[in-house]
């Protein structure tokens, strides 16, 4: 998993990814235009940051990877477990649609996602050219996303799990995600017997462990070989946006994922 400079921006690509010639990104907060809170390559347009300054973060993000500004697709993240196809790039004067799953297999399409503290899940089946972004908080990790996001390039390209690269991205860890009676109830339900190992108890109160939770989605759905980042972003505020740790005043980093060459 190691990380680039380009352009003065900073970003981490995963090796199983970059040995199956599949072209990713998941961008640190470095490297941008934007001001304090939002500083500085903050991709999130409905954050509070000036719009022009997000349209330059987002063109510096696409020529660091060498892609087309507009070959972007991206969708509007509603914690769901909706599936978008992108057949060709968002037209700019339409606004994204809502999902939490987005695939192609086109190589004019760049999947594109903004996260502050969820978990970014990358998908590749290098062999039928198909690709997928997820966006996971504790409601879709519960909702098993990643394994919809599988069963999706199943349905519309043919992929096999086997043959599936997976990635899981920065997202905030277990030590720093306390969360309420509500989430240990929805994940006790949605996980049963395997609920306990991803609610570790610390200081008196629950935690939910979202790296785990998405690997045990993915392994169920038969993917085999997962890469995990296993970089906090509450706790490498230099790095990432986390919108639990500014205390929801903050911008979001981008990640992409593409099948041009």
């Amino acid at each position: 998993m190691p990380f680039h400079a380009a352009q003065g921006l900073r970003y981490l690509t995963f090796e199983g990814f970059a040995a199956a010639g599949i072209r990713h990104a998941i961008f640190t907060r470095q490297g941008g235009v934007s001001a304090a809170p939002y500083d500085s390559l903050n991709v999130g347009a409905t954050v509070g940051d000036e719009p022009e300054l997000v349209r330059q973060n987002l063109q510096r993000a696409f020529a660091a990877c060498g892609c087309a500004p507009d070959s972007l697709f991206d969708s509007w993240l509603v914690h769901g477990r909706e599936v978008l196809v992108a057949q060709a790039p968002r037209p700019a004067n339409q606004r994204p649609e809502k999902a939490d799953i987005i695939i192609t297999d086109q190589p004019a399409v760049t999947l594109f996602m903004r996260y502050a503290d969820c978990v970014p899940v990358l998908l590749a089946d290098a062999q039928r050219g198909a690709v997928a972004l997820a966006h996971a908080g504790w409601r879709g990790s519960v909702a098993r996303v990643a394994a919809a996001a599988v069963a999706a390039l199943g349905t519309h390209y043919g992929s096999r799990p086997q043959d599936l690269l997976a990635a899981i991205g920065p997202c905030i860890s277990t030590a720093r995600y306390e969360v309420g009676e509500d989430v240990v109830r929805a994940v006790q339900a949605a996980f049963g017997s395997q609920a306990a190992a991803l609610l570790p108890v610390l200081d008196g109160k629950p935690h939910f462990d979202l790296v785990a939770a998405n690997c045990l989605a993915l392994q169920a759905a038969g993917v085999t070989h997962i890469e995990s980042a296993d970089l906090c972003t509450a706790s490498q505020p230099q790095d990432w946006f986390s919108h639990r740790a500014s205390g929801g005043r903050t911008g979001r980093f981008g990640a992409l994922i593409t099948l041009a060459t």
